[in-house]
């Protein structure tokens, strides 16, 4: 019974808590049980909380560095290819420690036209995927790009890379998720 009662905590709380938590849940509910107890059904029954995803930031908007407008407003619809793209980090634990990947995708078609993955999250990471998504998609020239406002979008290096096939660089508002929300998603 006791059994039972420890399987179905851990599994409401989505496995995510271990014996102490599940000690208390019980306790508070009139079970006498102690700690080690639980700890020792646990173990015999495979039960093992899993760790919580460690946040990292993926950008930093605290620089000096040119912002640009925010173009798109949160109209995500585009009506042809290559009319917006929308770029963003994010990062990815493996085997090997963190991986962080760009990616830039286009909103009429929403698929990802560029990529890059890098153990640094580095203007040249950035640089990278809107390298391959240029290739990809032929050069298309006045495609509005979005991204926040993190330092590597906004170094010379990305900006550079944009005046050449003249796209046209949107940003965020600071510390708004919305205004990119179809990349964060």
């Amino acid at each position: 019974m006791l059994t039972d009662k420890i399987k179905e905590i851990f599994d409401k709380d989505k496995k995510r808590i271990g014996s102490p938590r599940i000690t208390k849940k019980l306790q508070n509910n009139g079970v006498a049980v102690g700690r080690h107890r639980v700890a020792s059904i646990m173990r015999e029954n495979g039960l093992r909380a899993k760790a919580a995803k460690k946040f990292k930031a993926t950008t930093n908007s605290k620089h000096s560095l040119p912002v640009a407008p925010n173009l798109l407003n949160q109209n995500f619809a585009a009506s042809r290819p290559n009319e917006k793209w929308v770029s963003d980090i994010t990062y990815i634990w493996t085997e090997e420690g963190w991986l962080y990947l760009a990616v830039i995708l286009d909103l009429y078609s929403r698929r990802v036209v560029g990529w890059c993955l890098s153990e640094r999250m580095t203007t040249d990471l950035v640089s990278q995927a809107l390298i391959m998504a240029l290739w990809r998609r032929h050069f298309p020239k006045n495609v509005i790009l979005h991204s926040d406002r993190g330092s590597q979008y906004c170094s010379r290096e990305y900006q550079g890379l944009l005046t050449k096939p003249q796209l046209i660089c949107s940003m965020s508002k600071r510390g708004d998720c919305y205004d990119n929300a179809a990349m964060e998603s």
